[in-house]
């Protein structure tokens, strides 16, 4: 026996008679106090002994529930006790906190000097110039909307990335879109579907349609044509994007558990409240680049004008190549590309998928920015960055690597009270924000929450102006990859690059009408392309550049 077992027997037998004795010799409340925890013992451990599932229970009887119990705070107690402020993920304590405090409109510096460590591999940071300058205010938007777009839309350069109502609560929602107009940004809408909450505020919306064609599909799950004109055409809507996957969980469809599905959630996505709603992984309406294409210019008819793009995490580069094949032989562009990295944040997905596949952020926009210069359609085409944005240096980076905009989903719920408790796919969300269990979100005040959604945006941006004005630029959209430095293993700081050599415009376009040989690997995708498909079976090796001394021999770098 164990000893836990021994002393269960001990209490069993021993204990309840000395128990019992007290109690006939003196009926103290002390003694019927014990009578009854030896009793409660003996019954809670017998259970344990002879009919437990649990190994622990029937080794351990009893005292194994301290183990669940304490085990069952383990995050809050590693959070609040144990980890250091730079150590935790996703978002550790520096950056929780930067986030609080300019939600708050408070004193967002720190004292005494960094706590990070400078010489550390892949620390990313900036060459100051000595003569910084001030971004006007002309430099402090971006317009999104090409050639076919008749009702183009002027953006910030920080939005509020997808979150769906039903992963949010009514408040939550609320709290993001009022926000979103205080603070003159738009809001995602997620794939759940445009709601009254996203509504009732009038802030700007983007509506992603998912590959579950929430709020556009029919009683079948088809696309509904008129469904979709009939939300797509509202003021509110400024921009449709189209789902095909998503950074957290790329190759998987989304995941509303059970447990959060109200009959009101039900009837806005038409879905069973008796099951999870369980986005399919493939957008039945853009099975291959063509019927992609296709889908934006219906969609851009269907909304009378307005900019229609899709949402995606890179994987494979030759498959984004076939969608580039696909813009040049149809001659239809989206007016953006939202790119997703694999560090994104999501309410539920399975640890596989989050933890494995899909590009980060950074590597996509690198990937996907140059594809578009070699094919000549980057001036077309406005690029937004979704993933893990918590500071303005986030924002810059993204911005340098090849995007325009950026959209944040995470740390937009931290500005209205998210305290990173990880308990978006059990409904039981501490805060009130990522749950449909009304008694917690009657927590969110949507109008405090929103002014600090407003601070947020503004201190962030604040911020974001003075790091580009302080390396010399007077406009964010001269910043170039070069600019962000990288620490190498040999200590030195050299230009973020990765093994794929930037490309030339239009370098892509002319190798298919001359013998011009590309760099590789790009040569490798762009034979394998295929704009009637999006597959492509990946087989090239891509090695390691050998590092040159010589600024002669390094690869050359497109400049403004």
């Amino acid at each position: 026996m164990t000893i836990m077992q021994t002393v269960y027997w001990l209490i069993a037998s021993v204990g309840n008679i000395i128990a019992l004795y007290l109690v006939n010799e003196h009926g103290s409340p002390f003694a019927t106090g014990l009578f009854i925890f030896t009793l409660l013992y003996t019954l809670v451990g017998f259970y344990d002994l002879y009919f437990s599932h649990h190994n622990l229970n029937r080794l351990y009887p009893v005292v194994a529930y301290i183990r669940y119990f304490l085990e069952s705070y383990r995050t809050e107690i590693q959070q609040y006790f144990i980890a250091n402020d730079t150590e935790e993920n996703p978002f550790n304590r520096e950056q929780r906190t930067l986030v609080y405090q300019r939600a708050k409109n408070i004193r967002d510096t720190i004292a005494f000097g960094t706590q990070r460590n400078l010489l550390e591999e892949n620390y990313l940071s900036l060459w100051h110039s000595m003569a910084p300058q001030t971004v006007s205010d002309d430099a402090k938007s971006v317009i999104i909307g090409g050639p076919d777009c008749l009702q183009p839309y002027t953006a910030s350069y920080l939005n509020i990335s997808a979150m769906s109502f039903g992963s949010l609560s009514s408040n939550a929602i609320e709290a993001l879109n009022l926000g979103a107009k205080k603070a003159g940004c738009y809001h995602n809408s997620g794939e759940g579907g445009v709601s009254s909450y996203h509504l009732k505020h009038g802030g700007d919306l983007v509506w992603q349609v998912g590959t579950g064609l929430f709020g556009c599909r029919d009683a079948t799950g088809k696309f509904s044509p008129t469904l979709f004109a009939k939300t797509a055409t509202l003021p509110a809507v400024k921009m449709i994007e189209i789902k095909l996957s998503q950074g957290a969980k790329p190759g998987h469809g989304g995941v509303l558990p059970k447990a959060k599905i109200t009959q009101e959630i039900a009837n806005i996505r038409h879905i069973s409240m008796d099951e999870d709603c369980i986005s399919p992984a493939t957008n039945p309406e853009c099975s291959t680049p063509i019927k992609l294409l296709n889908f934006v210019q219906q969609l851009r008819e269907l909304s009378e004008g307005k900019p229609v793009g899709f949402k995606l995490c890179i994987g494979n580069p030759a498959e984004f190549l076939s969608l580039c094949k696909a813009m040049l032989e149809t001659g239809i562009t989206p007016d953006f590309i939202t790119v997703d990295g694999a560090e994104g944040g999501t309410g539920a997905a399975p640890v596989e998928f989050s933890n494995r596949l899909g590009m980060m952020c950074l590597e996509g926009l690198y990937i996907v920015h140059n594809a578009l210069i070699g094919v000549g359609l980057r001036d077309k085409i406005r690029i937004i960055a979704s993933g893990k944005t918590a500071s303005s240096f986030d924002l810059l980076t993204k911005i340098a690597v090849g995007a325009d905009c950026v959209n944040a989903a995470r740390t937009m719920m931290m500005a209205i009270g998210c305290v990173q408790s990880r308990h978006c796919n059990n409904n039981l969300c501490p805060t009130g924000i990522a749950t449909q269990d009304p008694a917690r979100a009657k927590a969110v005040d949507v109008l405090q929450k929103s002014d600090r959604v407003k601070n947020f945006h503004h201190n962030t941006l604040k911020n974001f102006y003075e790091l580009v004005g302080s390396i010399g630029l007077d406009d964010p959209d001269k910043l170039m990859p070069h600019m962000i430095k990288r620490r190498t293993s040999s200590g030195l700081l050299m230009p973020v690059s990765t093994l794929v050599p930037p490309l030339k415009a239009n370098v892509l376009l002319d190798s298919m009408v001359s013998e011009q040989t590309l760099p590789e690997p790009w040569c490798e995708w762009w034979v394998q392309s295929n704009a009637e498909s999006f597959y492509v079976y990946d087989h090239k090796i891509v090695h390691a550049p050998v590092l040159l001394a010589t600024e002669a021999n390094a690869p050359e770098i497109n400049t403004p």
